[in-house]
């Protein structure tokens, strides 16, 4: 795992084996994040990463200068080792909450300008995921959502779909 772009652009990050989290491919990153630039700026972004897993989206945005990302890990060995990551970096702007998402979306009362989530592509509760996030009004104005999930899922009906993009075996879902 690497990260793209940015003031850490290069960094090789290795998450430890006992990992359980299936990181995004950098491939399906950099065209992720090739897309978004071209529709805003991070510098002094808000961000969101639902499902944190080995940190790699909120370095990611921390790298291309958001102000501030939260990350939400229910797994205790993710969580540490996004922690023990930030710190070798040195940053601090990265926030990182252990616990279930689903949990911390009806509890939470910020808002964001940019939240990305990549459930396990098995979760059952995984199309539920935008109708939350609008539910809550956890989206900026101007705010993007990109849910990242398997070929299984589809949601070019939701009132709030913007576009899909796949990448191999990985698809995102933009919502506005």
């Amino acid at each position: 795992m690497r990260i793209i772009s940015g003031k850490y652009r290069g960094r090789h990050i290795t998450p430890p084996k006992n990992i359980t989290a299936r990181p995004t491919t950098d491939f399906a990153k950099e065209s992720l994040f090739n897309l978004l630039q071209n529709r805003f700026d991070f510098e002094g972004l808000e961000v969101l990463d639902l499902f944190a897993g080995t940190g790699s989206i909120s370095l990611e945005c921390v790298s291309r200068g958001a102000r501030e990302v939260t990350a939400v890990e229910l797994a205790h060995v993710q969580q540490n080792f996004i922690i023990q990551t930030s710190k070798q970096l040195g940053i601090t702007n990265l926030n990182v909450f252990r616990g279930d998402v689903f949990k911390y979306i009806n509890a939470c009362r910020l808002r964001f300008d940019f939240i990305f989530a990549d459930p396990p592509y098995a979760l059952p509760t995984l199309p539920t995921l935008p109708d939350l996030v609008f539910d809550k009004d956890l989206l900026r104005p101007e705010g993007w959502f990109v849910l990242e999930h398997s070929a299984d899922n589809e949601f070019t009906t939701h009132p709030r779909f913007v576009e899909h993009r796949q990448y191999g075996s990985v698809n995102f879902t933009f919502f506005r």
